[in-house]
């Protein structure tokens, strides 16, 4: 096989990981030209396998060891011309200025999963957030590589992160029941208190509604959202077109998951909310569609 062959075969394994595991991401990696489009999905592989280790079965130490490596591989990819993965990120973060250190972030991220974080307060909650999905926002910058002078190009980073910690309050709200099961609470100790909640569950392994709280704290939690997406989507119109319906769809299509579970709430309690195939697509197309004009917002609502 030549370097040629071996690189397209690369890119070709993420594309497959990015369709088959990244059900709401794909959809905006869709609108991306070839090139951006096959570097996401490098980019969405790489940090793939992180959340794998995070969520795996390994014991704690194993774990542990496991994301040290991962660190070091997914923060200097070069080298590994038998792994598709790192190989499809090292040529992607030659033509592109990926910040391949944001991936230390993901990992920083999933050791606190491993080693039982315990969030306390809105603090703790961001400060995870950007760990695992900021991180994913500033990668999927140097991605998109918009032209922008240095001021608004640091902007941009900072309205990535806002936009990435949007996606993850939306997967914590999505994910409460499974993260449980696990043993993870996300949703801060302080917030519990005050709505006197205590999530748990029931015989039938649902979450325990007690009464009306649990939901009144998903809406306050999701309120919390919309207020990071209403920063992070300030960042479409420094985006060029394409890049603008990529960054809209995926927005759009959180969006609107978090808009149906604040409608309601018990859509979570006994399973794993999620938009049908023709609500994404039409998600996905009114992003395109809207991304002509600065003004685009993915389909984000209330």
């Amino acid at each position: 096989m030549t370097p040629d062959d071996r690189l397209l075969a690369a890119y070709a394994e993420c594309e497959r990981i990015t369709r088959e595991q990244a059900r709401n991401f794909a959809w905006g990696i869709r609108l991306l030209p070839g090139p951006k489009r096959r570097a996401l999905s490098a980019v969405y592989a790489a940090a793939r396998r992180i959340d794998d280790i995070g969520d795996g079965d390994l014991p704690a130490a194993e774990k542990l060891t496991a994301l040290s490596r991962a660190r070091e591989q997914v923060t200097l990819p070069a080298g590994h011309p038998d792994d598709p993965v790192l190989y499809a990120l090292a040529d992607a973060a030659d033509r592109l200025p990926i910040p391949l250190p944001a991936f230390g972030e993901l990992v920083d991220g999933c050791e606190l999963d491993v080693t039982g974080q315990t969030v306390s307060d809105l603090d703790d909650l961001v400060t995870y957030c950007r760990y695992v999905a900021g991180s994913i926002g500033r990668l999927s910058l140097g991605v998109f590589n918009p032209e922008l002078g240095d001021q608004e190009l640091a902007r941009a980073g900072v309205l990535a992160d806002s936009l990435g910690v949007a996606l993850q309050l939306t997967n914590i709200l999505r994910d409460v029941r499974e993260d449980l099961q696990m043993g993870r609470v996300y949703l801060p100790a302080k917030d519990l208190h005050l709505f006197d909640c205590e999530l748990r569950l029931d015989a039938n392994g649902a979450l325990d509604p007690q009464d009306g709280r649990l939901a009144e704290l998903i809406r306050f939690e999701a309120a919390r959202a919309w207020g990071w997406y209403d920063e992070g989507l300030k960042l479409l119109p420094l985006l060029d077109r394409r890049t603008r319906a990529c960054c809209a769809a995926m927005a759009g299509i959180y969006s609107e998951l978090l808009t149906r579970i604040a409608r309601n709430p018990s859509m979570i309690f006994d399973q794993r909310a999620s938009l049908p195939t023709r609500e994404k697509l039409r998600v996905a197309a009114g992003a395109l569609a809207a991304s002509a004009g600065t003004g685009a917002s993915g389909g984000h609502g209330r």
